[in-house]
């Protein structure tokens, strides 16, 4: 079934075109789930949450091509990520540096496989890991970021600058090495 045939068909809360758009895309969102949430039992409920308010919200989606479903329903679990995150991680405790934090460049990163680079990220304190993957995965400015989690922008700067350092200093004991 076509994405805009799945969501013609959720639109009119049809079981088995929900049960499909869950099959079909269950695995990838889990995946994000648990890049913000290393808790498999707390991604399985953040992702039923969120698939909930997916099928509820459908009616309100625009389809705009292929993608566009993915898209909307990603935003939708990392928003549901988050909310989970607030809940029980108080962001306003992380350490803020007041000087301009440079930007780090993680070019070692491209050696690693798809899998690796995972593991490395899983390993991050959640504020690191959060910001890290809302900036560099998800794409996000740091205003966004700050918007997102009720830190201030210069929280989201650090927070990302502590991330990338600790994951060129897992990397460099993992052998791989960088820069000149």
């Amino acid at each position: 079934m076509q994405e805009i045939d799945l969501v013609r068909h959720c639109r009119q809360g049809d079981r088995n075109a929900q049960e499909a758009l869950f099959s079909l895309y269950a695995d990838s969102m889990f995946r994000l789930c648990f890049r913000y949430i290393k808790s498999q039992a707390d991604c399985e409920d953040v992702m039923i949450i969120a698939f909930t308010k997916i099928y509820s919200h459908v009616t309100g989606f625009t389809y705009s091509g292929k993608g566009s479903l993915e898209a909307w329903m990603k935003k939708i679990m990392i928003n549901e990520s988050l909310m989970w995150l607030r809940r029980r991680h108080n962001f306003h405790l992380m350490e803020t540096l007041n000087e301009s934090v440079p930007d780090q460049e993680l070019e070692q990163f491209s050696q690693l496989s798809t899998e690796d680079i995972y593991q490395f990220i899983t390993q991050l304190p959640t504020g690191y890991r959060t910001v890290f993957n809302l900036s560099v995965v998800e794409g996000y400015s740091h205003q966004e970021i700050a918007l997102a989690l009720d830190i201030t922008e210069s929280t989201s700067r650090t927070q990302l600058f502590k991330a990338k350092t600790q994951l060129k200093k897992m990397l460099t004991q993992e052998g791989f090495h960088y820069g000149t």
